[in-house]
């Protein structure tokens, strides 16, 4: 399948930087890698991170290899993004890009949240594997992939295949068929909404909002 831009659905994906070093139950503010600190313009304030917790039964850290391997109902939470999975595995390389890999044991799905207030949206991703790369700025989904985009809590766009691929810097999603595909016949399924369904939503849940005010 020919990459393709869409924002609306996989902006959220660069909300999931991974950090190492953190201590199960233990929450620690998330720094910038070396590699986008120096990205902020001349005179403007760095935007600040949000802080990063991770809960898990166990953790396993070793400093000399940067790696910090979570198991067991592994939570972890960085701003208004939540991530699920049975092991979280997570390392940094010399020059500070940071990697991470998320699993789940049989008939589970690895889950990841984002939620986007200020449009009344959410975004729901799962499969049978996440894995990040901070050196190219790509999140993918591996194995009955599907991303869905709530608006005002109804299922507006939906995509599902193998794998589904998202470059934080090119702003590009690859979806990808195949045996292990959550379509049937293995095959890459797109389901998107009108816009105009998709602002009378936006418009209904503002009213809503306004009147709780």
């Amino acid at each position: 399948m020919n990459p393709r831009r869409h924002p609306l659905l996989f902006a959220w994906l660069a909300a999931s930087a991974l950090i190492v070093g953190l201590g199960a139950d233990t929450a620690l503010a998330a720094t910038a890698s070396p590699a986008k600190a120096g990205q902020s313009q001349a005179g403007k304030k760095p935007v600040e991170q949000p802080d990063t917790l991770v809960l898990s039964d166990t953790l396993n850290y070793n400093d000399i290899k940067k790696e910090s391997v979570f198991t067991g109902n592994v939570v972890m939470t960085r701003g208004l993004m939540t991530l699920r999975s049975d092991t979280l595995s997570m390392h940094e390389d010399a020059a500070g890009f940071q990697y991470g890999t998320a699993t789940v044991g049989t008939g589970k799905l690895v889950f990841v949240r984002q939620e986007r207030p200020e449009k009344y949206e959410v975004i729901e991703a799962r499969g049978l594997r996440a894995e990040y790369d901070g050196k190219t700025d790509e999140f993918e989904m591996i194995g009955k992939a599907v991303v869905t985009r709530f608006v005002c809590g109804k299922p507006f766009d939906t995509i599902s295949g193998e794998r589904v691929k998202y470059n934080q810097k090119t702003d590009i999603y690859e979806a990808f068929g195949g045996p292990n595909s959550a379509a049937a016949g293995g095959r890459v399924r797109s389901v998107a909404q009108p816009t105009a369904k998709i602002d009378a939503a936006v418009a209904e849940c503002s009213k809503k909002s306004a009147k709780k005010g």
